[in-house]
């Protein structure tokens, strides 16, 4: 019996979570400002992550997410789904991303890096190990310059599937785009990666 009851825990934990994040969006959006920021806090971190390995610098990342949150702060009363917040934030951030990103481009200043991607992550979107430190510095800088090639919807792409790990049928919703799309844009961004690769290893 309490072995039974134990294995209904975990699910009992993630319908009670999903009731207070309901209740907290509810909050925020009748103006908690309180509410709203402990949902922010409790996600700020993989938000900057994502920020980071769209636009490649940190200190433009977190700028990139505070101006995603005050967006989001004052688009929340629109939000009709409360249980979609994780998306729709996500949503948010990563269109400021891309709008960033075009700023940056138009000013023709360097494009993103990624260099704040955790070696993991990277080694995951070049789909082959890194032998020695040596050659770890060396592949991630090859895979700097290549990643600069991309366009920001390519970015975005690759930063959400492989950074994330989130599957394809969510890139397609956080992108706004369907799920064969999705997996176009994965296609077009991997081939794209490694032809970057190819000519920046000349």
């Amino acid at each position: 019996m309490v072995d039974r009851r134990m294995s209904q825990l975990p699910e009992r934990m993630e319908v009670v979570e999903a009731l207070t994040i309901d209740a907290a969006v509810e909050r925020a959006q009748r103006g908690d400002a309180a509410s709203f920021e402990r949902l922010v806090e409790d996600r700020i971190g993989s938000l900057v992550r994502l920020a980071s390995a769209i636009i490649g610098d940190e200190a433009e990342a977190r700028d990139a997410v505070q101006d995603a949150c005050v967006s989001a702060w004052r688009a929340l009363p629109t939000l009709r789904e409360p249980g979609r917040f994780d998306a729709w934030l996500t949503r948010i951030v990563t269109n400021t991303c891309r709008m960033a990103l075009r700023r940056r481009r138009r000013r023709r200043v360097r494009e993103v890096t990624v260099g704040s991607l955790h070696p993991d992550a990277q080694r995951r979107i070049l789909e082959r190990p890194v032998a020695e430190p040596a050659d770890e510095i060396g592949e991630l800088e090859l895979l700097d310059r290549a990643f600069q090639r991309l366009d920001p919807d390519q970015r975005i792409a690759l930063a959400l599937h492989y950074l994330e790990g989130r599957p394809v049928a969510e890139v397609a919703e956080l992108t706004g785009v369907s799920v064969p799309t999705a997996k176009w844009r994965l296609h077009v961004a991997r081939g794209a990666l490694a032809t970057a690769l190819e000519v920046e290893g000349r």
